[in-house]
């Protein structure tokens, strides 16, 4: 713990232990020692030295105390660990959910009158964000085919200000060119924003992909214990000034208690994907070799939708994955799913237990419906978060549930 000087690069564990543990956040003014964690400040008063303080008045930046709806040292801390992880970002703001985070960053980057591009294969909520939410404030949106760029390219008017991404997309996990993408939007003046909630930071760093602002859903892969709900929004400045501009005219704010459990997973999330990612990858292969399923979504795995561009954009991967079962109808899906003694049934993902739902890929897409080189299958999908269970268990689990599915 040290408000290090500047050298040689830390590794991405050494500096999920570092980041965010400044003297000031784990040690009281006038002492010497300090602890390991920030503590937690819970607090809605600050409190102002003298009336001549209270005149000049705090600066509007993390580390200044104003008031609770601020924040405190607990949330500062972990904002300026996530700074610190993502290279290219000049400063975090939190918020009490992910899809709180999506739909504050992109109010505070659209006006009435303006368009956003929104990627086909975009998580559902920010789809609804965008063509629904938005519409009210005279903002519109329109979905583009993100493995098109050139037909990307051709959808950018004057009034197109921002665009939508998701790398790789949500439940169908196609993988597309980021670089390229964000290389045309940047070309064209408008902003390129990210939900990089799959790989996080440590295995796709979002800024240095050309993105402008990377979101992600804390509640996932940072919290990592299935105990707290939260997102985050990282960009450089001058954008991350408005992004906290406008959370503070809507009042974002999280609890201190929150953020010390946040701070906690933060430490271990390195440790946590390598596991996830490496299990997921055993349980990817043994499924591509099932009869019943017709097609393993997994950017990870050789030969898999995507995985060229994977390999050579990403760092790293996750637990988080989709298979198409090739013959059945949703009754044997559901005998699957209900047969699963080690996979709980609900959403959410990126905790220690592994997870499975049913999803139904042909309505996720309007323009693409199905992903890249699938032209077979039942149509119906099954996505799985994996946890932190050892291989063997889960793959002798899910073969337990592929007996079932085939009973009568």
């Amino acid at each position: 713990m040290t408000d290090r000087e500047d050298g040689p690069e830390l590794g991405k564990a050494t500096r999920l232990v570092e980041a965010g543990r400044k003297r000031e956040w784990v040690s009281t003014p006038g002492t010497k020692g300090a602890v390991v964690n920030p503590p937690v400040w819970r607090a809605s008063t600050h409190l102002y030295e003298n009336s001549e303080d209270l005149v000049g008045g705090r600066p509007n930046e993390d580390g200044h105390f104003y008031y609770g709806r601020r924040g405190g040292p607990t949330q500062w801390a972990l904002a300026d660990a996530l700074t610190e992880l993502e290279p290219g970002a000049d400063g975090t703001e939190l918020f009490p959910s992910g899809v709180a985070a999506l739909a504050c960053t992109l109010m505070a980057v659209l006006r009435p009158g303006d368009e956003l591009l929104v990627t086909d294969n975009v998580y559902e909520p920010t789809r609804n964000i965008a063509l629904s939410m938005l519409r009210q404030f005279g903002i519109t949106a329109r979905p583009f085919d993100p493995l098109d760029p050139d037909a990307f390219a051709a959808m950018i008017g004057e009034k197109t200000k921002a665009v939508m991404l998701e790398n790789p997309g949500s439940l169908t996990l196609e993988v597309c060119d980021i670089p390229a993408l964000t290389a045309i939007a940047r070309d064209r003046g408008v902003l390129s924003i990210i939900d990089n909630t799959w790989a996080t930071p440590l295995g796709f760093p979002a800024l240095q992909h050309g993105c402008d602002i990377t979101v992600m859903s804390l509640t996932k892969h940072v919290g990592g214990h299935s105990d707290l709900m939260m997102g985050s929004a990282s960009a450089a400045k001058p954008v991350i000034n408005r992004v906290r501009r406008q959370a503070q005219f809507m009042g974002q704010v999280v609890s201190p208690d929150d953020a010390a459990l946040a701070l906690r997973g933060l430490r271990t999330m390195s440790l946590r994907l390598e596991r996830t990612a490496s299990t997921a990858l055993a349980v990817a292969q043994w499924l591509s070799s099932r009869t019943e399923v017709a097609a393993v979504l997994c950017p990870m795995l050789p030969g898999a939708p995507g995985h060229e561009l994977w390999q050579r954009d990403f760092a790293g991967g996750c637990g988080l994955f989709s298979f198409v079962l090739k013959d059945a109808d949703i009754a044997a899906r559901a005998r699957l799913i209900d047969a699963l003694e080690l996979f709980g049934i609900g959403f959410s993902w990126g905790g220690f237990e592994s997870l499975a739902i049913p999803f139904d890929p042909a309505p996720v897409h309007t323009l693409r419906p199905w992903p890249p080189g699938i032209d077979e299958g039942s149509g119906l999908g099954v996505r799985l978060s994996i946890g932190l269970e050892d291989a063997d268990d889960l793959i002798g689990d899910l073969d337990r549930g592929f007996a079932a599915m085939g009973a009568t």
